[in-house]
Parts: structure tokens; sequence; C-alpha cells
């Protein structure tokens, strides 16, 4: 892995200090300092939270467990990197820094974090300091100007050839732990089992991955976050949905398949007009696409399965106007996709700010801008029985041309969502997911 990131990486920092440049100026500051960050405690406990790196850090590094260290960039000079490594007997302390990425870097090691922010640049220097506001750090308190944030945000939409690698390798590691989480579900593993079977292909723990696995059998599929985990197998597994994903260097995957158990063959038809479905929308992830219009159109297509299956009568047109569809679908088409599982800039008007509304009356979506190269976005279209929207439609004049035997057969499987993380190019897209899915076989 290393050895295909090592030539990549000098053009991608060499990105980030011109867009740094451009950054500082608009804001009016003359140095960049990146917090890594300090772990939270938990309250009322002598016990931290698990450590998450400040995303602005990890951009510039692939380091993702040294809290307590700084980044320094001052335009015209090499970066800094100020690396705590304490003095400690009770935590495993961070390694020397070693790899393709140390000789861009002056790099000064320091053993507690008051000799840390001693290094960072004067504090009657104009500092756009980026990082959490709690904890504080006393004497290099975060400052986030938003017009520094504002462009940053907007051109980290804009993946390097760096980056698009290791998402490449958290894809690759997050189908893996996707096959054996399928492998667990056909052996008829619980969902505890199934998620410990995910970790272990993943090779990951659970503070490693880029959010909390969703584990889902039978009609635990229709609760779009479900993160319960019940430790008994159901008598019977009907189906199982996985919206697990897997971090490389900071990066993550975020990946959801569903499954028909076998002899489930009209609950597996359904899964494959949504794969169709799902793969139809990821090929229009071409630049110039507005992301809200493919939205829309995803729409129109599932009220197409909904007739397809039975479920309604009614046309596409009036099953969306209606919010028919809305119903069965709640949530967004995807969102962006990056050093964060919800990565920002998302519905940025440009790169000094502002902000795209959402359509009327599809308040879950998660993007409103539209496709550009080197964007990286999910797909993951859903299709759920969902019993307190069920119960909402029932009350609708709309109701009449629903087929309600059909929802209530369907109603124990819970629902469905495919999701795909899909590279926007100059061309035909990249669909990270389904070329990871290939090479594993």
């Amino acid at each position: 892995m290393h050895d295909r990131l090592a030539p990549l990486y000098p053009q991608h920092l060499a990105t980030l200090r011109e867009r740094a440049d451009k950054a500082l100026a608009l804001g009016g500051f003359d140095h960049l300092v990146i917090a890594a960050g300090t772990p939270l405690r938990k309250f009322l406990d002598d016990q931290d939270y698990p450590f998450v790196a400040n995303p602005h850090f990890r951009h510039w590094l692939p380091l993702t467990d040294t809290p307590g260290s700084w980044i320094v960039y001052t335009p015209g000079h090499k970066p800094k990197l100020i690396f705590l490594q304490p003095k400690d007997y009770w935590h495993v302390v961070p390694a020397a820094p070693s790899g393709y990425w140390v000789e861009h870097f002056d790099i000064e090691i320091v053993r507690n974090a008051t000799d840390a922010v001693a290094l960072l640049p004067a504090t009657n220097t104009r500092r756009a300091i980026i990082g959490p506001e709690c904890p504080t750090v006393p004497g290099a308190e975060a400052n986030n100007p938003q017009a520094v944030l504002d462009y940053l945000h907007w051109h980290r939409s804009y993946k390097t050839p760096y980056e698009l690698e290791l998402m490449r390798e958290a894809s690759r590691i997050g189908a893996r732990a996707h096959r054996a989480a399928e492998q667990a579900f056909r052996a008829g593993e619980s969902e505890f089992g199934i998620h410990m079977a995910h970790l272990a292909a993943a090779r990951q723990i659970d503070a490693e991955l880029p959010y909390a696995s969703i584990v889902g059998l039978n009609e635990h599929g229709a609760v779009l976050h479900y993160t319960h985990f019940d430790r008994h197998a159901p008598a019977e597994s009907r189906s199982f949905l996985i919206d697990a994903g897997a971090s490389a260097a900071g990066y993550a995957s975020d990946i959801t398949r569903t499954y028909a158990a076998k002899g489930h063959a009209e609950f597996q038809a359904l899964i494959d007009s949504m794969d169709a479905a799902q793969q139809a929308f990821a090929a229009k992830v071409r630049a110039g696409q507005s992301y809200p219009e493919l939205h829309i159109h995803a729409h129109h297509v599932l009220a197409d399965v909904l007739r397809e299956h039975g479920i309604i009568r009614m046309s596409a047109e009036s099953a969306v106007a209606s919010g028919v569809t809305s119903a069965f679908f709640p949530h967004g088409l995807g969102h962006p996709i990056g050093l964060q599982v919800h990565d920002v800039a998302g519905f940025q008007a440009s790169e000094t700010g502002g902000t795209i509304a959402r359509p009327q009356g599809h308040p879950y979506l998660r993007m409103t801008r539209a496709l550009e190269p080197g964007m990286v976005v999910t797909i993951e279209p859903g299709l759920y029985f969902i019993d307190m929207l069920l119960d909402e439609l029932r009350d609708k004049p709309v109701a009449s041309d629903i087929q309600w035997d059909r929802v209530a057969q369907f109603r124990p499987y819970g629902g469905i969502r495919i999701e795909d993380d899909v590279v926007c190019t100059d061309g035909a897209p990249e669909n990270l997911t389904r070329d990871a899915f290939a090479l594993i076989g």
C-alpha cells in the first residue's frame, strides 16, 4: 500500500499548501495551525472516549492516533509537525514518525502538551487555528475562522489521486468485511455474531470504523440507524441489511448491502430490482449532474419498482407528488464522503460559503451541489416497510392506491438499502465499492 501512496503524496501535499495559501489570504491570516485534538473525558469519570483525530489534521498526514500533536503551515515555508510523544506508562506512546511523508515535514518531538503549544506561532501573530473547541488547549484556543473553513471545505470536495487511493483501500477492506458478514448471516449467526465477523475480517475495532455499523435481521432492517445487535439469533432469519464501512489512514468507506435468506424468492426479486436501480443511479454520477435532481429521479424509479412488485397501483408522478415514495424511501439518496463519512460542503454554494437549499419535501437529503470531477458521493436508495410511516399513509386518500396485503407480506423483511461509494470523473464514474467486491470475487 505504501508503495502506491509514496509517489502520490508529494502532489497531494503541494495541493494542500496551495489551498492553504489562498485560504489564509482570504481570511487575513499568516499561519495555519491544525490541532490533532485531544480525547474527550467521560462525565464524572477518569476515562476518555475513543480518540478521533481532527479531519483537517488527517488531510495533511496519515496519522490517526496522535493526540496532542499539531501541524503548522506558514506560506513559503516547509510545513511543521509538532509531534507529542509523552512519557507515559499507562498508554501506548505513539511511535516516532516514519514513512513516505516524513521528508516533507520539519518534525519536532515534544514530551508534553505545554511544550507543544510553546512551539506554535506566537499568540500576537495572525493564527488560523483549526480544531475542536472542546476540550480547549490553553494558549492555543481554536478560532476556526469561517472564511478559511469555507475555502478549505469547498476544495476538500475534490479528492487528489492520493486521497482516492486511500479510499480504494478503505473500500477493499470494507468489501472483505462485508463478505464475511454475509457468510455469517448465511450460517445463522446473530446480529452480534455477524458484527464480530465484520470486525474480524476488517481487522479494525469499533472505534476505528468511520461510523457505527448497522446490522439488522428481519424487521430490524426497517430501522434506518439500527445499532442494537441482538445477541441471540432469531428463530428464522429471513433477511439481512448491513450498513458498515472501514477506514484507511482516516479515509472512509460506506457500504450497504441487503440479502434474502434462501427460499425467500419474492424478497430476493425486490432486492434485485433495487440493485438494478441503484447501479443505474451510480452510472449517472457524472460531471454536471445535479445531485438533488438525481435524488428526485430516484423517487420516480422507486415508484416504478413499487408498481412492478404490486405494492402500489398509482403512477410514478402521483406517487412522488403525494409523498407515497417518501414513506417507503424517507432518507436522501446519499452524501459526500472522504475524511468523514458525511463529508463537508455538501450544501455549500461556493468557496466563499453560502448554502444551496434542499428541494421542498426532501428534508434529509445531505447534498445539494452539482457533481464535479474529483467528488466522491454515496448512492444509497432504500425501500422500507416502516410501521410509523405506513400508519400515516393509511390515513391519507392515497391509501386506496396501496396494496396493503403486499405491504403486509414484505413487512417481516424490514427493508432494503444498497449503497456504493462513487467517484465523479471527467468521463465514466468509478464505483469504488463494486470494484472492491469484484477484486475479492
